[in-house]
């Protein structure tokens, strides 16, 4: 089973089922459709076990209003880029390529 770490509050809003979409640049693991999934706390303490529904490569500048349902909103695309660029301690832009993973929780 693959893991996925999240830091919070977005154990919550999974749990709470407000976010069912994550964004991943670099996806070391090779995340596919149908994929089990262990969802765990940034500390890897696991909180719930989900199933990928979908999968879709793009880039940040490519993202649509249909990538972004389900995923926790963000003030603008500037704290967008710094949050992912926080996460990931790197330059995060526009060009920058991401994984799309829809999940629901089992």
């Amino acid at each position: 089973m693959k893991t996925l770490k999240f830091s919070d509050p977005l154990p919550d809003m999974i749990s709470d089922g407000k976010k069912n979409v994550t964004w991943r640049i670099d996806d070391e693991k090779g995340i596919a459709e149908e994929d089990l999934l262990s969802l765990c706390r940034i500390d890897g303490m696991e909180f719930a076990k989900a199933k990928v529904i979908k999968v879709k490569e793009t880039e940040f500048g490519r993202l649509t209003s249909e990538d972004k349902k389900g995923h926790e909103e963000f003030s603008s695309e500037k704290k967008m880029y710094d949050t992912f660029s926080k996460y990931y301690r790197t330059k995060v832009t526009l060009n920058t390529k991401i994984k799309v993973i829809k999940f629901e929780l089992l």
